[in-house]
């Protein structure tokens, strides 16, 4: 089982403890072909799921960055733009009772979530990334051990049913527990395990899926964030290099509820970004990218993800 990086630990009000209790601690990849980046939102700190607690360390996140930075070099001459569209292949899992049968109405109204969100349709003040998500296929999979115990399969599942190249988004959903509302791979990791590239959401997780605080899609908007190359807004607390993003706030800590106003690192400029997408506020709290998001998702595309990079 992998180690992973936790993209979402949620659910309470106080600011999480800095030193790593009920937050983020260090983790590692000792699966056999475990991508190192692999990432997961949860519904509350200490949830009960079958993952490690675990954040990108900076040494990871650093990592990550000269990976980025290296494969910037050789595209010295060419465009770093957004594509016009993200093809999207949707992998429905359920029992064969019926549960987790995520509607295809359902699966429109998630495309049509990060269509708004990446466009910045959610806040005024927000940027509009360019990215663009067309949906290409639906599968759909009656499988009483894959949907109660996806985690347990999920190497050989995306294996088997994952479609395109790099710059496919393959979105698989399933239960996946009570804590884990989902999980995603970085870009960066593609090459060398491109049959685990994509992001895993709980089914109720999409909209209409009646979960709760959680229940309006934007799980889905944070782990494609991930999936386009964004640490979290918190990524190194109040040190350099914090996100690696300029015109995002340092922040000590993960969000959790709304906590607006918030100034966790109150020798840097600017209030927590509890409302940005790549923090861990509830659903109805998270409005926006910024314009420095935007670039960085586009540099990691026209590096790791365009069909048409050297």
């Amino acid at each position: 089982m992998c180690g992973l990086a936790l993209a979402g630990v949620v659910g309470g009000t106080a600011l999480p403890d800095p030193a790593g209790a009920g937050a983020e601690r260090a983790a590692t990849a000792d699966g056999p072909d475990c991508p190192p980046g692999t990432v997961a939102r949860l519904a509350g700190p200490g949830a009960d799921t079958a993952f490690d607690n675990g954040e990108l360390t900076p040494e990871q996140a650093a990592r990550y960055n000269d990976q980025l930075r290296e494969a910037l070099r050789s595209l010295r001459s060419h465009e770093i733009a957004p594509p016009r569209t993200v093809p999207v292949v949707v992998h429905v899992i359920s029992a064969t009772d019926g549960r987790g049968d995520v509607s295809d109405a359902r699966v429109r109204d998630q495309i049509d979530v990060l269509n708004t969100a990446y466009s910045g349709g959610y806040d005024t003040d927000g940027a509009d990334t360019g990215f663009r998500f067309t949906l290409s296929e639906v599968t759909r999979s009656e499988n009483d051990t894959w949907f109660a115990d996806f985690n347990g399969h999920r190497d050989d599942i995306r294996a088997e049913l994952r479609r395109g190249g790099a710059e496919t988004l393959n979105i698989y959903t399933a239960d996946l527990g009570s804590g884990l509302l989902g999980y995603s791979s970085f870009p960066q990791d593609h090459a060398a395990a491109p049959d685990q590239d994509g992001i895993v959401l709980a089914h109720d997780t999409l909209p209409g899926g009646g979960r709760g605080r959680f229940g309006l899609g934007h799980t889905a908007t944070h782990e494609v964030g991930h999936w386009l190359g964004l640490f979290h807004t918190f990524q190194n607390g109040c040190t350099t290099p914090g996100d690696y993003v300029g015109d995002t706030p340092y922040e000590r800590g993960a969000a959790a509820g709304c906590p607006q106003g918030r100034d966790s690192c109150p020798h840097r400029g600017g209030r927590d970004p509890v409302t940005n997408f790549m923090d861990y506020s509830d659903d109805d709290c998270m409005t926006h990218f910024t314009e420095g998001q935007a670039r960085r998702m586009a540099e990691h595309w026209a590096a790791f993800r365009s069909p048409h990079r050297p």
